[in-house]
């Protein structure tokens, strides 16, 4: 699934560059404008395309900012509500759920009590309602500092740092990158500027939507007593907690926020879908060796990561299936399904559980949130082919992801599978070398 990028033009003319992915109810994201860019966010942040699952998703990048137009003198809150309603009017009168992260807070609120018939579901993550609380934080300050001394690399970085780097040094090094091809300095300084007036908690008692408030407790920049305070003002909101610098909760937390019932009850994959199956090597043998409690609390521990990894990648993990039965989920992409499956052998590695594990593609049946089929039967039997860590995959999934880059397939031949009437090649997959 790859995003639509499209442009609408404001009512001061600005040309504003928009995606969107996916069918169903929509669903639209406001990034902070100083790390919005429609392309690097759809590539950095996988919880996006496990949204497009559930959800028509729409983002956009504020004006100054990402692949909108760069050079606009006016970054007014008036200015940056027209960036929504410009996005929003292509979709004809239908309302939709509001998500914002950041200091596009403000603009959500403003548009949303300015809209009251437009938005259905509000959800506020990590950011202000408040400037005074925001001003306060001696992060702030020091961010501050840096841009009064023309610093745009220092100033990403350290953002950046502030906020993930005490528990993902990685992410926060990709999110200083992503700031920097964001928006230029000349633009931060504006937008930061612009941002002392952008106070609105004097609208929140006007918020008539169900809002969802959403607070990381990994955030050093936007704390949760900003969260507490922006719940507090909305008649009805709920707070939610959350310990996820990539969010990669998030789409199971916003679905059952809108739905009413957990991603997982919510469309799950029916007709052609990429299956895959992962199971520990030998477990019995290993639940002598280590005996049986201490093996499944590494086994219920592993499972946690394993699903994680499958959200990451966009995947549905299917809730009663556990490590040592199989952990069995279902992609819409092949290569993602492809990259799940190589994190997934990663992480069985480390935790000293190596897991056998197999994909195939093909026709599945929804039924009590679990998927059946001879798909499903035939990505188990691959699986029990492969040897500890090892993804294989068959012929089918090979043909769906041969082009996906840094991947390379070892042919492995035609093997016959239990209950399985014709034989299925298969091929081992690797990180491509250089």
């Amino acid at each position: 699934m790859e995003p639509r990028i499209q442009y609408a033009r404001t009512s001061d003319g600005v040309s504003i560059a928009c995606a969107e992915a996916g069918e169903g109810r929509p669903f639209v994201t406001l990034a902070p404008p100083t790390a919005a860019h429609v392309e690097l966010v759809w590539q950095m942040f996988p919880f996006l395309q496990t949204l497009a699952q559930k959800f028509r998703v729409i983002w956009l990048d504020a004006r100054g900012c990402g692949l909108s137009d760069r050079k606009v003198p006016d970054f007014s809150m008036e200015a940056m509500v027209r960036d929504v309603e410009a996005v929003v009017s292509r979709m004809g009168d239908v309302s939709f759920v509001l998500a914002a992260w950041g200091q596009a807070i403000p603009i959500a609120v403003t548009y949303t009590t300015a809209h009251p018939d437009r938005v259905s579901h509000l959800i506020l993550s990590d950011g202000f309602s408040s400037f005074s609380d925001f001003m306060q934080a001696a992060p702030y300050r020091a961010l501050t500092s840096l841009l009064e001394m023309n610093d745009l690399l220092l100033f990403t970085e350290t953002t950046a740092n502030v906020l993930w780097a005490h528990t993902n040094p990685a992410f926060a090094r990709r999110f200083a990158e992503l700031m920097r091809a964001s928006a230029d300095l000349d633009a931060v300084q504006s937008l930061w500027k612009a941002m002392e007036n952008w106070d609105v908690i004097g609208l929140l008692s006007r918020v008539t939507a169900p809002t969802l408030v959403v607070s990381n407790k990994s955030s050093r920049l936007f704390t949760t007593a900003m969260a507490q305070r922006t719940a507090a003002g909305i008649p009805g909101a709920r707070l939610a907690l959350i310990d996820d610098v990539t969010y990669s909760s998030f789409p199971e937390l916003v679905t059952e926020f809108v739905y009413g019932s957990k991603a997982s009850e919510i469309s799950l994959p029916s007709g052609t879908a990429v299956i895959l199956f992962a199971d520990i090597v030998d477990s019995t043998a290993l639940t002598e060796r280590l005996g049986d409690a201490a093996f499944r609390a590494k086994a219920r521990d592993l499972d946690s990561a394993l699903r994680t990894v499958i959200r990451d990648h966009a995947g549905t993990a299917i809730e009663g299936k556990l490590l040592g039965d199989g952990v069995l989920a279902v992609f819409t992409s092949a290569r993602q399904a492809i990259e799940a499956a190589l994190a997934c052998g990663a992480a069985g590695g480390l935790a000293g559980l190596p897991l056998h594990l197999g994909l195939h593609a093909g026709d599945v049946i929804r039924e009590d949130n679990n998927v059946y089929g001879g798909a499903v039967n035939i990505a188990s039997r691959i699986s029990g082919l492969s040897a500890p860590g090892e993804v294989l995959v068959s012929e089918t999934v090979r043909s769906l992801a041969r082009t996906s880059a840094g991947v390379r397939f070892e042919d492995r031949g035609e093997q016959s599978l239990k209950g399985v009437g014709e034989k299925v090649r298969v091929w081992a997959v690797g990180r491509r070398e250089g």
